[in-house]
């Protein structure tokens, strides 16, 4: 199998906000949707994890935006594995317009995680290889976003559609909550340059989140779910404008 696999998407109604760009959310669905498939064509599907008693977890991305791609464009979308370190299996993305030019790219931090215990295994520990390739034009893989309760708050509770088939918050969705925080004047005079997630604990149906942000020169928003008195983070997010 190719260490590199390609795929063209046409940009459509569905996945664009109301000022014709692709939504965050549906930036990271291709992504999410091309690494799934490279990982089946590698031997490593959600079926074939499954019977081993593993899933897939993303835990980090950071995205650089040269532009938001607009409905009725077909983007080419280049995705592989590389090397994984000792916690992580990283993986990086580069989308290109109908001209060839970059239009963003990314990397992500993939875990595999056990299907009944929900505790993350280690690649060493896993019996899963995965062969890396690296290019020269990867991203560094991102760092943490350091804990900061902000000024505007507002709480969100999980529900059914916000679900995927793991049973729990897909990350997806949690750029549309964080889209949801500012109003369409903001959106339609600001692009996002850039942005970072870190995915820090699941979120099941029911759950209330507690969500914090503050807006300056970029978004940064917190989302907490409480059990009890404790507070435990679940995503962080920055956006660059």
């Amino acid at each position: 199998m190719e260490p590199i696999y390609t795929k063209n998407y046409l940009i459509t109604d569905g996945m664009c906000d109301r000022f014709c760009r692709l939504k965050l959310s549906q930036l990271l669905t291709i992504g999410q949707e091309v690494a799934g498939k490279h990982s089946e064509l590698l031997d490593l599907s959600y079926d074939f994890l499954a019977s081993r008693g593993l899933f897939w977890a993303v835990t980090r991305h950071r995205v650089e935006i040269t532009r938001l791609p607009t409905i009725g464009e077909t983007i080419r979308v280049e995705t592989w594995p590389m090397p994984p370190t000792k916690v992580a299996f990283p993986r990086s993305i580069l989308a290109y317009d109908e001209a060839g030019k970059e239009i963003f790219r990314s990397i992500s931090l993939w875990v595999l995680m056990d299907l009944e215990k929900r505790s993350m295994i280690v690649p060493g520990k896993s019996g899963i290889a995965l062969p890396g390739t690296l290019r020269g034009n990867e991203l560094t893989a991102p760092g943490s976003l350091a804990y900061h309760l902000m000024g505007s708050r507002e709480s969100r509770r999980v529900r059914y559609t916000d679900l995927d088939r793991n049973g729990h918050m897909n990350n997806t969705r949690y750029l549309e909550w964080v889209d949801d925080l500012l109003p369409s004047d903001f959106h339609r005079d600001h692009s996002p340059k850039a942005f970072t997630v870190c995915y820090l604990n699941e979120s099941r149906e029911g759950d209330t989140l507690l969500l914090s942000w503050d807006l300056d020169e970029s978004l940064r928003v917190e989302a907490e779910r409480a059990e009890g008195e404790t507070f435990h983070r679940v995503f962080a997010v920055k956006i660059e404008y």
